[in-house]
């Protein structure tokens, strides 16, 4: 224990000094400064900072960010997000479930993003609370959607939107691809380049890149019709009802015809062999925030970023698991 004066009122009261582990050289308001710089900072930035070392900052992070997912409890979702991400270059995938009512990731594991790995997750929920979930919103990975009906078979399952239009984007452009492939000499030139503009929202494009659009869509007849319809397909998450998102399904699939637009066939198909997962979206009691799993997945990648070079998977798992906390 001991004594500190108030700056403000000027009274005296005892403070206790807690101890971390078998540190005795930090206190555990200073860990929590230390794990608080280091939400917004690399541990390298942190270290040079408080003129500490590396591997003393990396470890008051950690502590600091196991006792912010002690005090946000043992997690109880109804409503849960399930992505992939890639730990490492090539196919090294791990799984990352969010509870999207309280907006936090709850869980990274798995070796790969197996049906295995995925009843890893569940076996960690454990039996009452999987019980308990009311929607699954993940990709359209069989392996999710095995898992999910046979720990879960009374939750909904919804295929996100933002998976299920990325489908859509690299159907054109798998498209671009082909009228590249296709065209010679100067009629060339308006494609060249334009994977970006074309694949990119067009509120999100100024200057150059927009004019260039402009001009590759009046150039090529075949990649305009593709880009309107990638651009009108999101329409089909404004319906309330699963008979109205049908027919717009089935009209937008319909002005497919005579287009020869293949990878927007196989998409149609894909869509097809899956619609029960989009159209439980129409449900009243499934209109949740699709955009958070997106967000996370961004948020992940800076963390990613910052931590390029560390090998160290548990500090990732406690970056991702703690990246949406409020900072104590």
């Amino acid at each position: 224990m001991r004594r500190v004066q108030c700056r403000r009122c000027g009274a005296v009261k005892r403070e206790k000094l807690e101890f971390l582990l078998e540190n005795a050289l930090h206190t555990e308001r200073f860990a929590r400064y230390v794990g608080r710089r280091c939400r917004s900072g690399t541990i390298k930035d942190v270290a040079a900072e408080l003129r500490l070392d590396w591997h003393t900052v990396k470890r008051l992070e950690k502590q600091y960010m196991t006792e912010q997912l002690k005090r946000a409890g043992n997690p109880r979702p109804n409503i849960i997000g399930i992505d992939e991400i890639s730990v490492r270059k090539g196919h090294d995938y791990r799984i990352v479930v969010s509870d999207l009512q309280k907006h936090r990731p709850i869980w990274f594991g798995g070796v790969d993003r197996s049906e295995a790995s995925m009843d890893e997750f569940y076996r960690f929920l454990g039996k009452p609370k999987a019980r308990k979930l009311r929607l699954a919103v993940m990709d359209m990975w069989k392996a999710f959607r095995n898992s999910t009906n046979r720990h879960a078979p009374q939750a909904a399952i919804l295929f996100d939107k933002f998976h299920v239009l990325r489908h859509l984007s690299e159907a054109l452009d798998r498209v671009r691809k082909q009228e590249y492939a296709r065209l010679s000499g100067r009629n060339r030139k308006f494609i060249k380049g334009q994977k970006y503009a074309l694949l990119s929202h067009p509120e999100n494009l100024t200057g150059d890149a927009r004019r260039n659009l402009k001009l590759l869509l009046a150039a090529n007849k075949r990649l305009n019709t593709a880009y309107m319809l990638k651009e009108s397909f999101a329409q089909l998450w404004d319906y309330s009802r699963e008979p109205w998102a049908r027919k717009f399904f089935e009209n937008w699939r319909g002005q497919l015809k005579w287009q020869r637009l293949k990878p927007y066939e196989r998409f149609a198909e894909l869509i097809d062999r899956h619609w029960d997962g989009i159209a439980a979206y129409c449900h009243p009691d499934n209109k949740v925030a699709l955009g958070f799993v997106e967000g996370l997945n961004n948020k992940i990648r800076v963390i990613q970023r910052r931590a390029y070079g560390l090998h160290d998977e548990e500090y990732l798992k406690l970056k991702i698991l703690t990246c949406t906390l409020l900072a104590h």
